[in-house]
């Protein structure tokens, strides 16, 4: 192929999806004009406004909790209740049936920024990973079922595939005009409930294709351009901790700490309790810091590059690194041996009360000087800040 060839390959359009294209342009301008003209004219009551939020997050929750961290990354197990209720917001939110959403899902993660095969690859810009995907009949986006055959075989997808228009014009026309109904309204429900949460909740998952993929941190991995941002975390329902998700994709979790916003993590958890969710698969924390630690190593070895005493730094920091991780690894092979000691087939085995307080010493031992190295390897990376800064 010539290159003028190639480069009118790559010029020509795919075909425009009209249905799509009709779909979420005309969605979108109800929103921004019969919506506020509703309320202008005629106004929306508290009810409505609190039906709109619920469904919000009914959407928003079905598409995190179930065709996400459920469907297509198999994270833990859920009920048929949960399965069905997750089916049913995700024909509210208008995303698309599970097979064709995880199948799409699976391949980004396979092919995550290739721009000729990941569906909707950041690299190739915020609209299309934002919304142009959707609009066109791009081959990256061709459809193909192959790496979802464990999910054909859940007979509950198996319906919501197959009658997903019904699923569809039920959940996006008669809910939310019953909803209105209730409220005192049919069409406030229409707008609020129907319209603009369609639009709302369709664009906040589109946030965590495009902008999750283009502000923020990498702390855990610079493999991909996911990043992880607090602030969208707040509008996704914990999905903008997108850079662990992709480093650690197999684990319910997107943002691991306790002050993490990850509201899809703690109904997983809550589910839990009671009997709806099981076997969540949380990712080793020797898994976590380890690929934290590399993180930051990489990022002082570029530093030191421009330092005046560029050896010096160097050799500090790579024994600085090498302590840490091994005491990083003595700390997790001591973890492990406290917590098998502290379940009743290891009690059973270990009569002697002393051993397993030996145990439990030596876990104590380990996390102590874990702690006091990182201390050392942060104060480290404050250092090569500060000089960086300096020589800046």
């Amino acid at each position: 192929m010539s290159a003028q060839d190639s480069q009118n390959s790559i010029a020509a359009k795919p075909p425009i999806n009209w249905t799509n294209m009709i779909l979420f342009t005309a969605t979108p301008l109800a929103a921004v004009t019969l919506v506020p003209l509703y309320g202008f004219m005629v106004g929306y009551s508290a009810v409505h406004w609190v039906m709109f939020v619920c469904m919000m997050g009914f959407c928003g929750i079905s598409i995190t909790a179930g065709y996400h961290r459920l469907w297509s990354h198999k994270t833990y197990k859920a009920h048929p209740v949960l399965r069905v209720l997750f089916a049913l917001g995700g024909a509210c939110a208008l995303q698309n049936d599970v097979f064709n959403w995880a199948s799409d899902h699976r391949r980004h993660h396979q092919h995550v920024d290739n721009n000729d095969q990941d569906p909707y690859s950041a690299g190739r810009g915020f609209w299309f990973s934002h919304i142009g995907w959707i609009l066109r009949n791009y081959p990256s986006g061709k459809r193909d079922f192959s790496n979802i055959k464990d999910l054909q075989q859940d007979p509950i997808l198996q319906w919501q595939h197959k009658h997903y228009l019904a699923l569809v014009l039920i959940m996006n026309i008669a809910v939310p005009a019953f909803l209105g109904y209730i409220g005192g309204s049919i069409i406030a429900g229409l707008m609020l409930s129907g319209v603009l949460r369609l639009v709302l909740s369709q664009h906040v998952t589109w946030l965590i294709n495009s902008l999750a993929h283009m502000w923020g941190r990498q702390p855990y991995s610079d493999k991909s351009s996911a990043r992880d941002n607090a602030i969208l975390a707040l509008v996704t329902y914990g999905e903008g901790f997108h850079n662990y998700h992709h480093t650690f994709q197999w684990d319910y979790r997107n943002g691991i700490r306790w002050w993490h916003f990850d509201p899809t993590k703690w109904l997983i958890m809550a589910c839990s309790w009671v009997g709806l969710t099981s076997e969540l698969k949380r990712v080793p924390a020797l898994a976590v810091e380890s690929a934290r630690l590399e993180m930051q190593y990489l990022d002082a070895t570029e530093r030191c590059k421009s330092l005046a005493n560029a050896d010096k730094w160097r050799a500090r920091l790579e024994a600085e690194y090498a302590e840490l991780k091994s005491t990083l690894d003595l700390w997790a092979t001591h973890q492990q041996q406290w917590y098998d000691a502290k379940s009743s087939q290891i009690h059973d085995q270990i009569h002697e009360r002393w051993e397993r307080l030996a145990l439990r010493d030596s876990y104590r031992q380990a996390r102590y000087q874990l702690k006091l190295r990182r201390q050392r390897w942060h104060e480290l990376m404050q250092g090569f800040a500060n000089i960086s800064g300096s020589a800046a």
